[in-house]
């Protein structure tokens, strides 16, 4: 088939999304064209992702150029459009020319076209609903596992392009999509605008409380997009540089909570986020009806039921948002938020969610993220503890372990944690980005949980020794990579 090249313009629930340049190619021979549909099996430059697409929504590219140029300032946008002119200087003579008379922009002015992709090892398939084209089927076309939500939150988190990665072709990183199972629980992927600065802030009053790893990048970035937020750390000098930057004071965390609208946390452990709530001058006591808090720590599922039930019974409004990723992730906005709990808190974060993260999931009823983070935490902790056992396998058999990481890095394991956290080993350096007794805790709490579902979890098992071992050697305040010195002592 001809290479042709068109923009994807994307509008969804959260408004309106840039467009995005894409080369029409031969879909996978197992994947099924969407019955009744004209449309073009599109290739998207820059992320390599693949959806099928509407004709009527290509537009010709040179024609249209300039003008999305204008109004999309984005670094990624304006990176797909580099590649776009990449491509098409490679093109010689006839094949220019050829190619040249066939771009487009794609157009979606108002929802997605609806995909199926086939997941080989189940032989089910996952029918992406169009956003925006109401009304959405009560009943899907196929039942959505919880199992298949985490494929998806590991194809947006730090994983992404390594071994974790099941399902082949998905949407490009900016897109709005909800998918639908026989519950409760849906996807919606939200664009991350942090980059651009394209979000109309809330005009809510946002409080946060807790300025660690995680909680200083999100904080810096609400502020950065124009949200009015007032802080609080249990180390009050913490505070300081983001007043400076324009945040307000909160002298507790009563204080906070009774003077703002939507009130976050983000503290290390269960005990921790328990004491902000119930403890002297916590969050209970400016609780009042209305009032929305939102728990943001990576927590078990009993500790977000307890204090949903609080919350809720002093007429507030409860929310969990724990996120994937690391402090980097923090700070450049491009996070993983794993939402429960009440819808309308959800909606009224939108703003926060896109300045803080690149991506957003509505799981359902309270409890539900907890659960699914400490999955994920479970996955990335076996994870690491098995590339630093194989970093140290490699060196006692006599093999270079640059050597390795080369071999790994272009193979199907390859991802930007595996590259750089085995820097971090290499050069020993280990500077936290997650702390290794945060994923320690994390690992933990899985195994509990685990156990009270009466599923074995024996990977989880053997890494949490191995992390206990870091731990015991002085290795708590390092980054999760530090793990490698519980193999070399």
């Amino acid at each position: 088939m001809a290479s042709v090249i068109s923009f994807t313009l994307f509008q969804g629930k959260l408004g309106r999304y840039p467009p995005w340049p894409g080369k029409i190619v031969s879909p996978p021979k197992d994947l099924k064209k969407p019955r009744g549909k004209k449309c073009h099996f599109v290739k998207f430059f820059g992320t390599e992702d693949h959806a099928w697409i509407k004709v009527e929504q290509l537009k010709p590219y040179h024609t249209h150029k300039e003008e999305m140029i204008k109004i999309n300032k984005g670094k990624r946008f304006q990176q797909a459009v580099d590649a776009v002119e990449d491509f098409l200087k490679k093109a010689k003579g006839k094949e220019q020319v050829r190619v040249s008379s066939t771009l487009f922009f794609f157009l979606n002015k108002r929802h997605f076209l609806s995909i199926c992709i086939p997941l080989e090892s189940t032989g089910d398939s996952l029918e992406m609903l169009s956003v925006g084209e109401p009304p959405l089927p009560t009943k899907p076309a196929l039942p959505l596992g919880f199992s298949l939500v985490l494929f998806h939150i590991l194809n947006y988190s730090l994983l992404n392009n390594s071994l974790f990665c099941f399902i082949q072709y998905g949407f490009p990183k900016d897109d709005v999509l909800i998918v639908q199972d026989t519950g409760s629980t849906s996807i919606q992927a939200a664009d991350s605008t942090a980059i651009n600065g394209s979000i109309t802030p809330t005009d809510k009053r946002i409080g946060f409380l807790g300025l660690g790893l995680m909680g200083s990048g999100i904080v810096s970035n609400l502020l950065k997009m124009g949200h009015i937020v007032t802080v609080w750390n249990r180390t009050a000098e913490k505070c300081d540089l983001f007043i400076q930057e324009g945040a307000r004071l909160g002298r507790t965390p009563a204080e906070v909570a009774s003077m703002c609208d939507i009130t976050f946390s983000c503290v290390s452990d269960p005990k921790a986020a328990r004491d902000l709530v119930l403890g002297p001058s916590g969050v209970l006591q400016g609780i009042r009806p209305g009032k929305c808090y939102i728990e943001m720590s990576t927590v078990d599922p009993e500790t977000i039921t307890e204090l949903s039930q609080v919350i809720t019974s002093r007429g507030g409004r409860f929310l969990e948002a724990p996120v994937a990723g690391s402090q980097q992730l923090s700070n450049d906005g491009m996070l993983v938020i794993l939402a429960a709990g009440d819808r309308t808190v959800y909606e009224d974060c939108s703003s926060c969610f896109q300045a803080m993260g690149k991506t957003s999931f509505f799981l359902g009823e309270a409890g539900n993220a907890a659960r699914m983070m400490l999955i994920l935490n479970m996955v990335q902790g076996s994870f690491m503890a098995t590339i630093a056992e194989g970093l140290t396998l490699a060196q006692a058999t006599g093999q270079s372990q640059q050597t390795f990481l080369d071999i790994l890095c272009q193979g199907q394991m390859a991802s930007t944690f595996v590259d750089q956290k085995c820097q971090n080993i290499l050069q020993g350096n280990f500077k936290p980005d997650y702390y290794l007794k945060h994923i320690q805790k994390d690992l933990r709490l899985a195994i509990s949980m685990g156990d009270m579902a009466n599923h074995p979890t024996p990977m989880a098992a053997a890494a949490n020794e191995v992390y206990k071992r870091a731990k015991a050697l002085d290795q708590s305040d390092n980054d999760i990579s530090a793990v490698y010195r519980a193999y070399i002592h």
